[in-house]
C-alpha cells in the first residue's frame, strides 16, 4: 500500500510563490503551486498571464516524523507555515485532489466552472432572460464571470455573465 503524502500550507513573501516552489524542489521537497490563467488588458493590449490560485500560499508534502519541516521554514522566500498550535496545519488530501481535478490543459486550474467545462464548451443559460438558450464559452474572465457567445438573429454576440447562470446540457 502506497501512503498518500500529507500536505501542509506554506505562506510566502509577496510574489515569491514560484521562487519558493523552485527552492523547495531543489531541496528535495515535493511542492504544489496551483496556477490559473487570466486575460489582462493594459494599454490597448490583451495578453494571457499566469497567476497563483492562492496568492502568497503553496502546498508542500512532508512526513513530520522524517522530514525536517523547520528547513522549509528557513527556505528563501518562505514567510512561515500555517500552524495549528506548534505544528504545521494539515491540508486534507481531498482538497489537493479537488484542485488537481480542475486542472485543464497546461496544468492550469479552470476557475469557477465544473470539471470538464472549458473554453469552447457548449453550455446553456439556467436563469435570466436567456434561460435555456444554448451558448459557447468564449473565455473565463475570472472566478465569478465568464464570456459566452450567444446566437442572436444569426449573429454571435458576446455576453458576460455570472458563472452560476450557466450549466451543462
Amino acid at each position: 500500500m502506497i501512503d498518500q503524502p500529507v500536505w501542509y500550507l506554506v505562506h510566502t513573501q509577496p510574489q515569491a510563490e514560484a521562487r519558493v516552489e523552485f527552492n523547495l524542489r531543489r531541496q528535495g521537497f515535493s511542492s504544489y503551486l496551483p496556477k490559473y490563467q487570466r486575460t489582462r488588458r493594459h494599454a490597448r493590449k490583451t495578453e494571457m498571464v499566469t497567476r497563483p490560485l492562492f496568492p502568497r500560499y503553496l502546498f508542500v508534502a512532508l512526513d513530520l516524523a522524517c522530514d525536517r519541516w523547520r528547513t522549509v521554514q528557513s527556505t528563501f522566500g518562505v514567510s512561515q507555515f500555517v500552524l495549528s498550535g506548534d505544528e504545521p496545519a494539515r491540508v486534507p488530501c481531498a482538497v489537493i485532489d479537488e484542485i488537481r481535478a480542475r486542472e485543464g490543459e497546461g496544468g492550469y486550474v479552470q476557475l469557477g466552472l465544473p470539471a470538464g467545462i472549458a473554453v469552447g464548451s457548449p453550455v446553456r443559460f439556467v436563469d435570466g432572460i436567456f434561460a435555456d438558450a444554448r451558448v459557447v464559452i468564449e473565455r473565463i474572465a475570472d472566478a465569478r464571470r465568464v464570456a459566452v457567445l450567444l446566437d442572436v438573429l444569426g449573429r454571435e454576440v458576446r455576453v458576460s455573465t455570472r458563472v452560476e447562470s450557466i450549466g451543462t446540457g
